[in-house]
């Protein structure tokens, strides 16, 4: 096995190793071991790729040959775009990395969470890119989605659960990654995660059950819609589209269409994407879309949910998928 592949497998080892303690309630250290571990699995990939671009002499310092360079110098080399959302990102959680030899709180997990989720889908996505190694073939797409905790922390509680100097230093770091977010605006950097309760009269639907009183001394409003869909629908149809084309050249997914003509065509077009959204309905399911209204104008935006799913049933049928779903809707007209 050459360098660049044994580095290859390194990397996978270290990045589910850090899914693996983030994910699990019952370790306290998850922000400091996923930090540490995904940070040497972007370091094993990102070597991994400059051997075979560069040879194996690439990743040793010029006066050192003995010695490998750095996180930091390797991500510089290969993401040459300082402005680069995804360099931005590995860089933050090199700064955690560092940080957590020397300091740490419990709740530190809380500011970095949507750091985190971007950095899984990074780090997925270039895998595939750099080394056609696609993670879902290690473990369940399910197991990429962060378990995070997102409870709300004001000033004062950070003040008054730490000491003056950790509280004003956790204050600080956390407004600079909002004031961050705000300025990248760029999935590649964070993905904002929300939770969103809905009441529904089904009980086959629910997941918990409540009671209204109308007696009661707490007032609560019922949510009909999401507050906020830019956190969570993001893609508009063109985009949306984009994602799912780029999902399918990253993955190396043989799709292909022929027409009445003989024609074969690779790539998913907008009557392609209709025809999901028609079929799967789509637009009626909040986990894919989220209607606006403005006025008279209604117009539908779309999560990564949807780009998921759309993948996930064009790789399952690559060569058949659109043929089957124009017969599936035509029947459905007849019916």
């Amino acid at each position: 096995m050459k360098l660049s592949e044994k580095l290859v497998e390194k990397s996978i080892e270290a990045f589910i190793m850090g899914l693996e303690i983030y994910n699990k309630p019952t370790i306290r250290y998850r922000v400091e071991g996923f930090a540490f571990f995904v940070c040497n699995a972007w370091e094993l990939m990102i070597k991994a790729k400059m051997i075979k671009d560069f040879g194996e002499s690439s990743i040793y310092y010029p006066d050192k040959p003995d010695r490998t360079i750095d996180l930091s110098r390797a991500v510089k080399k290969v993401f040459t775009n300082n402005k680069d959302p995804l360099r931005l990102n590995i860089e933050k959680i090199i700064s955690l990395r560092n940080t957590s030899t020397h300091f740490i709180t419990d709740d530190y997990e809380r500011i970095y969470a949507p750091l985190f989720q971007a950095c899984v889908t990074n780090f997925s996505n270039k895998l595939i890119e750099f080394h056609n190694r696609d993670i879902t073939d290690e473990i369940p797409q399910n197991f990429l989605t962060l378990s995070l905790n997102l409870s709300e922390l004001t000033d004062n509680d950070i003040r008054a659960k730490y000491t003056p100097e950790i509280a004003e230093k956790f204050i600080i770091q956390r407004n600079e990654l909002v004031v961050s977010e705000q300025q990248v605006r760029n999935p590649k950097f964070a993905i904002s995660i929300e939770q969103n309760l809905y009441i529904t009269k089904n009980r086959d639907e629910a997941q918990f059950l409540v009671a209204v009183d109308r007696n009661a001394d707490a007032k609560g409003t019922i949510i009909k819609e999401m507050r906020d869909p830019r956190n969570t629908h993001n893609y508009g149809f063109k985009t949306l589209l984009e994602a799912v084309n780029k999902r399918i050249e990253l993955k190396k997914i043989d799709f292909q269409f022929k027409n009445e003509s003989g024609e074969i065509r690779k790539i998913v077009t907008t009557n392609d994407l209709t025809l999901f959204i028609k079929f799967y309905d789509m637009k009626q399911d909040d986990k894919f879309s989220y209607l606006h209204i403005i006025g008279k104008s209604r117009s539908y935006s779309y999560s990564n949910a949807a780009v998921d799913f759309i993948v996930g049933a064009i790789k399952k049928e690559p060569h058949d998928v659109i043929t089957k779903l124009k017969k599936a809707i035509a029947e459905n007209k007849k019916e």
